[in-house]
């Protein structure tokens, strides 16, 4: 994806790497047909694929790719579609996170936005290389000088277990005459942390075919980092612009991007480049009659409207709506009812002209995050303008009861993963996933994860986990880079669960191993929300000088909890209004 030097040895922390090394697959012939078979046994075989972008619209150029990617047909020419057979298969099964990297070796380019993916697919090598090249072309690649920048670039990293080199026997002292063949492992892979890294996030024990050493074994051989490389989580651009037009009828349409956040990765528990860090602020519109903090404050559209351009005075980068108290015993409201409270006001935001009260369109543009647990309304809402989806069941539904055991329950919670998998991968919106435990009121021991302190972060990192695990993983799964994932404070968590969570939030997320097996929660960007929660009114209580407190008198107690979101590391953190506090 980036470009070759020539070849060589390399010394990488105690081995030694000799390139060339690709071995053919069979050394019967130098006939390409010869030595691999065009359908490998007539099975499935999983792929990773390497993909970046540096030129246009970086981050709308990947996702059309792997778009394409999976409707085979509608870019592979009639003579390897015959070759396929009529079951030709290709599917997305799992994403790394996304990086924004400096380009190597042709230096005078624009950044990279580099990631990779895992394919599960039936196409043989050679076919699957020339239907990269046709995604390439059908994106805006053009012709350009070796490893110079590019709409998009798509490589074959690895194809199962296989070693492949498709050149003759005679070609193979060089990395120089590549230009239609196939190698594969990638011979470049082990000294490219842009490669290795996205690989690392999703198959860190995959052994190298060729080397014989896992992927994160391979990583940290690394002789140096890239000081520059950070993950980064794009939002798109809704309502889509009225000019936009759409030229790929075999996948739904790709929006483009409105802004990007970055972050910096995570080594253990400490940020490699702390000074790459910024916690963004959310602020909480509710739009209800019964919010436990702001209940009947802002359901009118000239309250909610005020509140939107004090929230962006104040410093908020998005501004995240709910139509639906999540308070305990909070009525009933109907999947209609929830949409006709939220959309007005995200239309109304969307459709601000220029104004004395917003000159620089700020408001305009604002980050929108729609607070649901139902696809109908994060769909309704995704279409009149919201950017971010925030769901405090992490996509499994409404349940009082946790676990549930009732066969009802669990196929409402299917259904409500199924639809809100649907609309986050359509729209290819963020998403803020919560760990709860049904009734934020309820079901607060955590006994089975051992004993204090450390519990309630094993079941936020156990619990949420499975469930992220199960959003982004197999066909149809929500791509990594956009999780965020909320470790639930003051939902099913004593006071002293909460703090343990403010006290070391960072660990909820660190790349360690968790009972013997890796964090899946591991390297996720954090949402800490701790606005005007009744754990604080708890506290507040408590001493000589405490006292019953009404949760808009909680606005220091919340503004506390924001600086602990800060020092451990959060990408976000929320809070009620009039919190006049900005973040570096």
């Amino acid at each position: 994806m980036a470009n070759n030097s020539g070849p060589g040895p390399r010394q990488f922390d105690g081995f030694q790497i000799s390139i060339p090394y690709i071995t053919p697959v069979s050394t019967a012939s130098s006939d390409t047909k010869a030595q691999m078979p065009v359908r490998p046994n007539g099975l499935r075989v999983t792929a990773a694929l390497a993909l970046g972008s540096n030129l246009g619209d970086r981050f709308h150029n990947i996702e059309l790719a792997l778009r394409l990617l999976e409707v085979p047909k509608a870019s592979l020419s009639s003579e390897d579609l015959q070759q396929c057979g009529a079951d030709v298969y290709a599917a997305v099964v799992d994403t790394s996170f996304m990086y924004e990297t400096s380009p190597m070796y042709v230096t005078d380019q624009p950044s990279f936005i580099n990631c990779a993916c895992l394919l599960e697919t039936n196409i043989p090598p050679l076919i699957l290389l020339r239907l990269l090249q046709h995604i390439e072309t059908t994106v805006g690649r053009v012709p350009s000088v070796r490893n110079g920048p590019r709409a998009v670039d798509l490589d074959i990293v690895l194809y199962g277990t296989q070693v492949i080199d498709t050149r003759s026997p005679g070609e193979r002292n060089s990395l120089e005459n590549l230009t239609g063949q196939l190698l594969v492992p990638h011979p470049r892979m082990f000294e490219r942390e842009f490669v290795l890294r996205p690989l690392n996030d999703m198959i860190p024990d995959f052994i190298h075919p060729v080397f014989q050493r896992t992927i994160s074994i391979l990583i940290n051989a690394l002789p140096e980092e890239d000081p520059s490389m950070r993950r980064v989580m794009p939002f798109p651009r809704y309502p889509l612009p009225a000019d936009y037009a759409w030229i790929h009828p075999d996948v739904p349409v790709v929006p483009p991007t409105l802004t990007h956040w970055t972050y910096p990765i995570t080594q253990g528990k400490t940020p490699r480049h702390p000074s790459q860090r910024k916690t963004h602020l959310m602020s909480t519109l509710n739009a209800t009659p019964d919010s436990f903090s702001d209940g009947a404050v802002h359901n009118t559209l000239e309250t909610a409207m005020a509140y939107a351009r004090e929230s962006i005075d104040a410093g908020a980068s998005i501004i995240d709506i709910g139509g639906y108290s999540t308070k305990p015993g909070a009525a009933f409201v109907s999947t209609e009812e929830e949409t006709n409270r939220i959309v007005p006001i995200i239309k109304a935001i969307r459709g601000l002209e220029a104004s004395s009260s917003d000159p620089d369109g700020h408001m305009k543009e604002v980050l929108i995050s729609i607070d649901t647990f139902r696809w109908e309304v994060a769909r309704a809402a995704v279409l009149a303008g919201a950017n971010c989806i925030n769901d405090v069941y992490a996509f499994t539904g409404r349940e009082d009861a946790w676990p549930s055991a009732d066969a009802e329950a669990i196929q409402r919670s299917e259904e409500s993963m199924a639809g809100m998998k649907s609309v986050a991968r359509e729209f290819v919106v963020p998403v803020v996933l919560m760990h709860s435990r049904g009734d934020a009121g309820k079901n607060k021991v955590y006994d089975q994860y051992g004993s204090a302190p450390g519990t309630v972060i094993r079941g936020v990192q156990t619990e949420l986990g499975a469930k992220v695990e199960r959003i982004i993983k197999g066909k149809g799964g929500v791509r990594r880079w956009m999780v965020i994932v909320d470790p639930g404070i003051g939902f099913s968590k004593t006071v002293e669960g909460n703090l343990e969570i403010l006290r070391d939030g960072a660990s909820i997320v660190a790349d360690v191993k968790v009972e013997g097996k890796r964090n899946p929660l591991g390297g996720y960007p954090q949402l800490v929300g701790t606005s005007r929660k009744s754990f604080l009114g708890v506290i507040l209580t408590q001493g000589e000088r405490g006292r019953e407190t009404l949760p808009k008198e909680r606005v220091w107690a919340t503004a506390t909890g924001v600086v602990c979101a800060v020092q451990q590391g959060a990408l976000v953190t929320n809070y009620g209004n009039k919190l006049n506090v900005k973040t570096k």
